[in-house]
């Protein structure tokens, strides 16, 4: 969630870099954007609600200064108006911040008694009083961050300006993802590389209470205990061009049709490595912990497993996992999936099982991201950067990636014409014309149904998520056995209902249960790898039949463009749905 970008360097263009850096971090998700900058010798502070073209309309890009920080917020404490957005300024300091911090209410109270008061509602405006605060006893910026991880408690990345040092750009994190990125005569931080990926791709980590200290040509890292820290600095591999929409309407699209590539990488990634630094044999107890998409990937995870290695698996969403009593022994392996590798919630999750002892391993997209560094074992999806905040083909690398991780769990096996022909098949799925038609039928509807069984009922879920995301339909997927018992009750005369059918031995159950829905007046939609008569559905789209364990990558694909076109003909923001955020760093 919420985006920071800053910079000091040589070159004096920060404004433009900044602003540019925010709008590569769009696909986070947010209410309001502002900006602060050095001219003059006196720090000047720009912000609005909206996108950043609202922001952008105040601004010259073209005013010589060395010296910004930016932020885009995704509005928690306060909400979303001009008085709230970031930067804030407290005495000496200008700060930008993402995450919460959890003792702001006493942290103000005691402010309040020294005589500060505030402008606005946020935590964050708080946590730049109490910094001013702890410099007037101080008188020293790196002293004054020291003591203040001390006594803030909850998440932050904080990009800091202090007046009394305009030569220096200063950051600090705990729980909150920030990085450092090496230019030439120029330095940068950002929440994430693709912000400044058109400089440079040359970065560094900042780790859990580390404070940087950030000049045109230096960077020095100290931590907690103001010592001095040697750092690895990282390359990121993909190129800047890869961030940007190319011949298509939306990254949405882009992405969905990057699929096919995606699945050939990940799939051929995961055999040549073959999980090599893992025994996965010896665990017979699986957890599988992820939010959102990612546990929808783990829901037909639990299935595969389950149903072709025959060990036990248990699905959770992060935010239940964490706080719920578990079961574990010695052969337990806790699976987290996260795209982003920073989902707050799955971290918790994380650490959860490292506190009991418990084996894990992470499924993320991301470099060396939070989950990944801490996990005992990390895999890593092929998907390169997805910029939409709805996923689509980190989704698929996700399918790929447990459907390789049952494959060494049991006797299956996959060879490199099966990899082609799913390849191909994705490519000509994604070519077909029918989700116009569909979308044109269904995209007036107040209400959708998905409905299926078994590993189907796990692609309702995501095929559901994926419309509601993005077409703001009120959507909701449903074991079709479950219809009958109080669910049958919302269909009406015309309500869509998508049955998925690919599991051929529940097949005339789930017909069944469309012919209920029928014949109450709904509008029947079926995705089938099977021959169905024709009076049981109103709109069919045909997929191919695959290996069943393969089965999943070539029906998620009408789901997504049924979405998409859905939502272009009701003129939504497709690849930034609202309220919405790529990576959730809260809770």
């Amino acid at each position: 969630m919420c985006g920071i970008v800053g910079y000091k360097g040589k070159n004096n263009n920060a404004i433009k870099v900044v602003i540019e850096g925010l709008e590569n971090l769009e696909y986070r998700g947010y209410d309001s954007a502002g900006i602060a900058y050095l001219k003059d010798n006196k720090i000047y502070i720009e912000k609005e609600t909206g996108r950043i073209k609202n922001l952008k309309e105040n601004l010259n890009l073209k005013e010589k200064t060395n010296l910004a920080i930016g932020h885009t917020r995704w509005a928690t404490h306060g909400i979303p108006k001009k008085i709230n957005a970031h930067p804030h300024q407290v005495g000496k300091f200008t700060i930008v911040h993402n995450g919460i911090i959890e003792n702001y209410l006493s942290l103000k109270e005691e402010l309040i008694k020294n005589n500060y008061t505030f402008k606005s509602d946020t935590d964050t405006e708080i946590a730049c009083a109490y910094l001013d605060y702890i410099y007037k006893q101080e008188k020293d910026i790196l002293k004054s961050l020291q003591k203040l991880i001390k006594i803030i408690k909850g998440s932050y990345a904080f990009g800091i300006i202090c007046e009394d040092d305009k030569d220096n750009l200063y950051a600090l994190r705990s729980s909150s993802p920030l990085i450092i990125a090496l230019g030439k005569n120029e330095n940068y931080i950002a929440s994430d590389v693709p912000a400044i990926l058109k400089y440079t791709n040359k970065y560094i980590i900042l780790e859990n209470y580390e404070i940087a200290k950030i000049s045109n040509d230096n960077i020095t890292i100290y931590n907690k205990e103001l010592q001095e820290v040697n750092k690895t600095i990282n390359t990121y591999e993909e190129k800047y061009e890869s961030n940007t929409k190319g011949q298509y309407e939306h990254f949405m699209l882009k992405e969905i049709n990057e699929e096919p590539d995606t699945f050939e990488k990940t799939i051929n990634s995961c055999l040549q490595n073959n999980f090599k630094d893992i025994n996965l044999k010896k665990y017979t107890n699986i957890h599988i912990v992820a939010c959102g998409s990612a546990y929808h990937a783990g829901l037909v995870g639990k299935y595969l497993i389950e149903k072709f290695a025959n060990i036990k698996v248990y699905t959770q969403v992060a935010s239940e996992y964490r706080y719920e009593k578990t079961f574990y022994d010695k052969n337990t392996l806790v699976i987290l999936i996260s795209q982003s590798g920073e989902t707050a919630d799955t971290l918790a999750a994380l650490r959860k099982a490292k506190d009991n002892k418990i084996d894990t391993l992470s499924i993320v997209n991301v470099f060396k991201s939070s989950i990944a560094r801490e996990s005992k074992y990390v895999v890593y999806t092929k998907a390169g950067s997805e910029i939409a905040v709805a996923t689509t083909k980190a989704y698929l690398a996700q399918l790929t990636l447990l459907i390789a991780l049952t494959l060494n769990l049991s006797k299956k096996t996959i060879n490199k014409e099966q990899i082609t022909k799913i390849k191909e098949q994705i490519t000509n799925l994604i070519k077909k014309d029918d989700y116009k038609t569909i979308a044109n039928k269904i995209y007036k509807a107040k209400n959708i149904f998905f409905i299926g069984r078994g590993i189907d009922y796990a692609l309702c879920m995501e095929g559901s998520l994926k419309l509601k995301e993005i077409s703001y339909i009120n959507s909701v997927a449903y074991q079709a056995g479950e219809l009958k018992h109080g669910t049958i009750s919302l269909i009406e005369e015309n309500t869509p209902v998508i049955a998925i059918l690919t599991e051929e031995k529940l097949i005339e159950k789930t017909i069944s249960n469309i012919k209920e829905v029928k014949a109450r007046g709904a509008h029947t939609i079926v995705i089938s790898n099977e021959e169905i008569k024709n009076d049981e559905y109103d709109e069919i789209i045909k997929i191919p039949k695959t290996d069943e364990l393969l089965q999943q990558l070539l029906t998620i694909i009408p789901l997504q463009l049924i979405a998409y076109e859905v939502a272009k003909l009701k003129n939504c923001d497709i690849d930034k749905p609202r309220n919405l955020a790529k990576s959730v760093t809260v809770e």
